[in-house]
C-alpha cells in the first residue's frame, strides 16, 4: 500500500478540519474485512503523516453495530500507523463529571453483543492480553495536553461500551453506577480489542455532553442541548488531537507494539496460506 501514515485518528467527520494540516488527500483503502467507514482524510500535522477516519461516516449514517470496526483499524495498521486516538461522545454515569468534561478512561466493560471483535477467527487462533485495555503513555498525553487546553479532564475510570442505539434503562443506568462505571457510550469496543491485536498504541478521549438516565435533571435534556455540548466538544477536541499529535514519536517502542508476540496459539503449520496472506499486515513478522 503505497500510502504511510503515522497516527490514526477515528471521531467525528469535522475532526480534520484543524489548522496546521497540509498536503490534504482523501484515500479509499480495501481490506479482508470489506471496506471502512469512509475513505480517510491523510494530510501532515506537525511533521506526522496523519490519517483521520470518521467512525460513523459523514452525515453519520452508520449506527454502532454497523460500524465496521475490523476494515477501520485493519486499513489503519495496513498504512502504517503506530497509535490510534479516539474521539468519542459519551454520557456520563457519575455527578462529578459534568456535560462538556472529557475523561481518558483506563478500563472497559464490554456489554455488545452483535459485533465481531477480533481479526482471527478462521484458521488462526489469537489470545491477546486486555488487562490495560488502553496505552498509557499515550493516554498520558492526551491527558496533559487535554488540561494544558484548559479543558476539565477526568484521569482513568471505566467506560462502558453498550449495544446501542437505544440507551440504557434506568435500571441498566444504576446497574453501571453500582460498578462505579465513569461514561458509557457505543463505540470503544470492539475499537480498542482490535487496535491491541494490531499492535498500536489506543487512547480514547471521551467528551460528555450530558448525564446519563440515571440523573434527576436528565428530562430536562433536549436534542439541541446534546448537539451543541457535541460541537463544543469537536472544536476542544481537534485541539488537543493537535497538540497530541505533536509529541507521538511513532518509532518510540511500546509493549502495545509486541502484543501478539506470545499471544499466537496455532501452530505456524496449520495456518492456511490464505489466512496468512490476508493478515500479513498483522501477523507477518512472526509467521516467517
Amino acid at each position: 500500500m503505497a500510502e504511510k501514515i503515522d497516527v490514526g485518528v477515528i471521531g467525528g467527520s469535522g475532526l480534520y478540519e484543524m489548522d496546521g494540516i497540509s498536503s490534504i488527500r482523501e484515500v479509499r483503502v480495501d481490506t479482508p474485512f470489506g471496506s471502512p467507514s469512509d475513505s480517510f482524510v491523510v494530510g501532515e500535522l506537525s511533521g506526522r503523516r496523519v490519517a483521520f477516519l470518521p467512525r460513523h461516516a459523514r452525515g453519520h449514517r452508520l449506527m454502532p453495530t454497523n460500524v465496521p470496526f475490523r476494515a477501520n483499524i485493519f486499513a489503519l495498521k495496513a498504512m502504517g500507523a503506530s497509535a490510534v486516538i479516539s474521539v468519542s461522545a459519551v454520557g456520563s454515569l457519575q455527578e462529578e463529571i459534568k456535560p462538556l468534561d472529557m475523561v481518558v478512561p483506563d478500563q472497559i466493560i464490554d456489554r455488545t453483543r452483535q459485533r465481531a471483535s477480533t481479526f482471527f477467527d478462521d484458521g488462526l487462533v489469537v489470545h491477546v492480553a486486555m488487562a490495560d485495555p488502553f496505552c498509557a503513555t499515550l493516554s498520558g498525553m492526551v491527558l496533559e495536553c487535554a488540561r494544558a487546553q484548559g479543558v476539565t479532564t477526568h484521569k482513568g475510570g471505566t467506560y462502558i461500551a453498550m449495544e446501542g442505539p437505544q440507551f440504557s434503562t434506568r435500571a441498566e443506568s444504576n446497574l453501571y453506577r453500582s460498578w462505579d462505571a465513569s461514561v458509557i457510550g457505543m463505540t470503544a469496543m470492539p475499537e480498542a480489542k482490535l487496535a491491541r491485536e494490531a499492535e498500536m498504541c489506543y487512547t480514547l478521549l471521551a467528551c460528555a455532553t450530558d448525564y446519563d438516565c440515571w440523573h434527576p435533571a436528565h428530562d430536562s435534556v433536549t436534542v439541541e442541548m446534546i448537539i451543541g455540548n457535541l460541537m463544543k466538544n469537536v472544536e476542544r477536541s481537534k485541539r488537543i488531537v493537535k497538540r497530541v499529535v505533536e509529541r507521538i514519536e511513532p518509532s518510540k517502542p511500546c509493549a502495545c507494539h509486541h502484543a501478539l508476540a506470545t499471544a499466537i496459539v496455532t501452530s505456524r503449520d496449520h495456518i492456511p496460506a490464505k489466512v496468512k496472506k490476508d493478515l500479513a499486515p498483522l501477523v507477518g513478522k512472526y509467521l516467517k
